[in-house]
Formats: C-alpha cells, sequence, structure tokens
C-alpha cells in the first residue's frame, strides 16, 4: 500500500515537472508574441485605475479610455524621442568612452603600484574592461526598443483590453457554477495586482526623475537616458539598482575622475535607498516583497525565457504570480515560501470570564 501511494506521487511530480518543462520551452518558442502580450496586460493594467477615476467622474467610458490612451502615447512618444536620441548618441561615442575608461584605469592602477601595491598579488592579472555594463546596459535598451516596435500592436491589444474588462464579469457569472466565489478571488487577485504596479510604476518614475536630475546636476552626459535606465531597472529590487547605476558612475568617472564619480555613486545610493526602503515600504505595506533569492532565480529564468525584457518583467511577473497566491487560502504557504520572510501570527488571547454579580 505504502509503495503504491509512493509510486503515485512520484509519478504525480514528474508529470508536474514535464509539464513545467514543456510550457517553459512553449514560452520560449512564442517569444515575439507574448512579450508584446504581457507589456499589453501590464500596461492595462496599469491604465485601468485612471481610466476607472475619470469614469466615476462622470466622463464617458470611450472618452476617458481616448484620453487615458492620448496620455499614455504622449509620454511614451516623448520619452521615446528624448531617450532614443540620447541613446544613439550613445552607441556613436561609447567606443571614445570605452578608450578613455581604459586610460583612465591604467592611470589609477599606476597611481596604486607608485604607492607600494603589488597588483599582481591581488590577482588583478588586468582589469576588467569595464564597457561591458556600459554594453550590457545598452543591448536591454536595444531590445525593449526592438520590442517597441510591435506599439501598435500593443496600443491596440491595451485598447481592447480596457473594453472587454468591464463585460467580463458578466460573463464569468453566466458560465461559472460558483459565481459569486470566484468573482470575489478575482477582484481580490486584481486589486492586489493593479495596487502593486500602480505604486511600483510610480516609484520607479520618481527614481528615474531623482536620478535624471541628479546627473544633470552633476554635469553627467545624458542624463535623460540614464533616468530612463533607473526607471526600468527599478522594477528589478535591489540588483537592479545596482546594474542601473554602474554605467553613469563609470561615465561620470571618464569625464570629470574620481571625486564626480564617488558623488555619482553617493547620489545613486541615496536615491534607491529612500525610495526601495523608505517610500516604497510606507507605501505598498509588507506582504508584497520577494525574496532575494527568488529575485535573482525569477530574474535568471525570465531573463532565459523572454530574453533582456524578460529581466525588467521578472519581478512584476513573480509578483503576480504571488499576489495569486496569497489570494487562495490553499496556496498561501507557497506565496509565504517567495516571500522575504515568515510573519509570526499573533498569540491568542485567552477568553476572559464573564463577570459575575458580586454579592451585596
Amino acid at each position: 500500500m505504502c509503495d503504491g501511494v509512493g509510486t503515485t506521487r512520484g509519478s504525480s511530480i514528474l508529470t508536474t515537472l514535464a509539464a513545467v518543462v514543456i510550457i517553459a520551452a512553449g514560452m520560449k518558442e512564442a517569444v515575439p508574441i507574448l512579450v508584446p502580450f504581457l507589456l499589453s496586460v501590464f500596461i492595462a493594467i496599469i491604465c485601468a485605475p485612471p481610466l476607472l477615476w475619470l469614469t466615476t467622474k462622470g466622463l464617458p467610458k470611450t472618452a476617458a479610455l481616448l484620453l487615458v490612451m492620448a496620455g499614455i502615447l504622449a509620454a511614451g512618444l516623448l520619452v521615446g524621442t528624448l531617450a532614443g536620441a540620447s541613446l544613439r548618441d550613445f552607441y556613436q561615442t561609447l567606443p571614445e568612452y570605452q578608450l578613455r575608461l581604459r586610460e583612465e584605469t591604467s592611470h589609477l592602477l599606476a597611481w596604486i603600484e607608485r604607492r607600494g601595491i603589488n597588483i599582481a598579488d591581488l590577482g588583478l592579472i588586468r582589469p576588467t574592461d569595464p564597457g561591458t555594463a556600459m554594453q550590457l546596459v545598452a543591448s536591454v535598451l536595444t531590445g525593449l526598443g526592438g520590442v517597441l516596435t510591435n506599439a501598435f500592436f500593443i496600443f491596440l491589444t491595451v485598447i481592447f483590453m480596457l473594453l472587454e474588462a468591464s463585460a467580463v464579469p458578466a460573463k464569468l457569472r453566466a458560465i461559472l457554477p460558483e459565481p459569486d466565489r470566484t468573482l470575489e478571488y478575482c477582484d481580490r487577485f486584481l486589486g492586489n495586482v493593479k495596487r502593486y504596479m500602480a505604486i511600483k510604476t510610480w516609484i520607479s518614475i520618481g527614481t528615474g526623475a531623482a536620478v535624471a536630475a541628479l546627473l544633470w546636476i552633476l554635469g553627467v552626459d545624458y542624463p535623460l537616458l540614464w533616468g530612463t535606465v533607473a526607471f526600468l531597472f527599478n522594477f528589478v529590487p535591489n540588483i537592479g539598482s545596482i546594474l542601473a547605476s554602474i554605467p553613469p558612475v563609470l561615465l561620470a568617472f571618464v569625464q570629470f575622475g574620481g571625486t564626480r564619480a564617488l558623488l555619482a555613486a553617493a547620489g545613486c545610493a541615496v536615491v534607491n535607498f529612500i525610495m526601495g526602503n523608505v517610500i516604497e515600504p510606507r507605501t505598498m505595506g509588507r506582504g508584497v516583497g520577494l525574496s532575494p533569492l527568488v529575485i535573482f532565480l525569477s530574474l535568471v529564468f525570465w531573463g532565459w525565457i523572454l530574453g533582456p525584457v524578460g529581466m525588467l518583467l521578472s519581478v512584476p511577473l513573480t509578483m503576480t504570480v504571488k499576489i495569486a497566491l496569497e489570494s487562495g487560502e490553499n496556496t498561501r504557504w507557497l506565496a509565504v515560501l517567495l516571500g522575504p520572510e515568515a510573519s509570526q501570527p499573533r498569540p491568542k488571547e485567552a477568553p476572559r470570564p464573564p463577570a459575575q454579580d458580586l454579592p451585596l
């Protein structure tokens, strides 16, 4: 009996793993369609709260939708035009920056050796090319730009998703055996996803604007480009802020030397610390974070599946899975495993004895 149960359980685990492998392989093959679709879903989730706010103010749904999409289109064209021009100029001057960076690094190593420190004894046979970090960020932005060549498809998909959103509850009530329970679960899940995406987007915008303003004050080239990078990489906690800070710090080192580079690094660190450890926990609350190990694994997994854009979508996708698991009683334990820490349940208070009348 025990052998039969163990065999059945082992077969179930192997079947589940095989299904996961097949799904992952299918997703990897469907990247040209899957990535624009996922971007459309996240844009629709971000656009839903302002659309709902406009409709509650008495504006017709069609007019509200046109107004929201016009705002998204204007913002995308503005940032895309300015950041795209900066990215083209950065690509043209990248070889010059890399050459100057090698020269500055050689001067720094020579200065260290003049102080009596042998670089060979430290294991630094030759310095690693720091321009690789710039190449990495540029490749991610290029991959995102390649996806945005399907901007018209994404734009239409977002419009149809928002138009169809109001009809989904009625359709679910018509086909589900227990519509009230299912709709309650869906409302809780979608509400948490909308809240997370809205707060994360606004915090990322604030982070990008602060980084761009800081680099503009310091005189670093292409501050708008690095602000856009900080905005995009802010969706990847911890790791993203470090990756987004490396290219502008290296550029400040090339342009102005070590002092200005240290100021740029310190300023980026302060901005990311305030946004990620002060403002975001207060606005988003606890219970929506991810374990650092889960963040790293999701970065590797979604980056392998979806390419450079998958690295930017990795944490939102994993957070969506975590929120979905939190919305159900039977799957909440999986959400706890994905989170940074387990909250200890409060001890139950002992019931108080009923009050008795005192004898007079």
